[in-house]
């Protein structure tokens, strides 16, 4: 079943991106992918609701691009959630427009995934902390992805982990909008970063 994705990408400092940009461009090249940049479409910050709310309708999946910014989105995908997310649109009576469709996060962290943990520098896990977005999906009846993710960020390029994370990246959402990636799985898992072969199958 061929299912359209509707990318929304969030980074407020384009031109200092190492990964979310090669991700963002990959994303483009890959049929069926609705890829929006944000803060280009509205640099003042008044988001046209209307079209927003018709994208998503349009769409099955629903996936927020950005690198964490003091344990959360930037800002503008935070305005985008304020204003378009409405009573009687993706929840509260008659808000049913988002159920059954599937969310995700594709984020970037420049910490370690040694500092995402109880015990390590930022004391919760990044599925934690992402829990107030995993809440947002669940209250418009959407079925929750566990995050596809890059630790260590700032150093990924140096260290020559960006062509193997986009590579993963562009399969990650071939398999989906061609109907190969296995949800039910999925949806059990913590992160999809590392297991995505286990998710995708060969046939279409």
């Amino acid at each position: 079943m061929k299912r359209k994705i509707l990318l929304l990408f969030a980074h407020p400092s384009q031109h200092r991106s190492e990964v979310n940009l090669p991700l963002y461009k990959a994303a483009k090249k890959i049929d069926g992918v609705t890829c929006v940049d944000l803060y280009r479409e509205y640099p003042d910050y008044c988001i046209n609701i209307d079209r927003e709310q018709k994208r998503l309708l349009s769409h099955d999946i629903v996936i927020f691009m950005f690198p964490l910014y003091w344990y959360s989105t930037p800002a503008i995908l935070k305005e985008w959630q304020d204003l378009v997310l409405e009573y009687g649109f993706a929840y509260g009576q008659g808000g049913d427009a988002l159920q059954g469709k599937w969310f995700l996060n594709a984020l970037t962290a420049g910490g370690s995934e040694q500092a995402y943990k109880a015990e390590g520098y930022n004391h919760f896990r990044l599925d934690e902390l992402l829990q107030p977005l995993q809440q947002m999906a669940d209250a418009c009846g959407m079925r929750y992805l566990p995050p596809f993710a890059l630790f260590g960020s700032r150093t990924a390029a140096a260290e020559q982990r960006l062509k193997q994370h986009v590579d993963a990246w562009q399969r990650l959402l071939l398999a989906m909008t061609e109907g190969r990636f296995d949800i039910e799985k999925g949806c059990k898992m913590r992160s999809l970063t590392e297991q995505i072969d286990q998710l995708i199958s060969e046939a279409i």
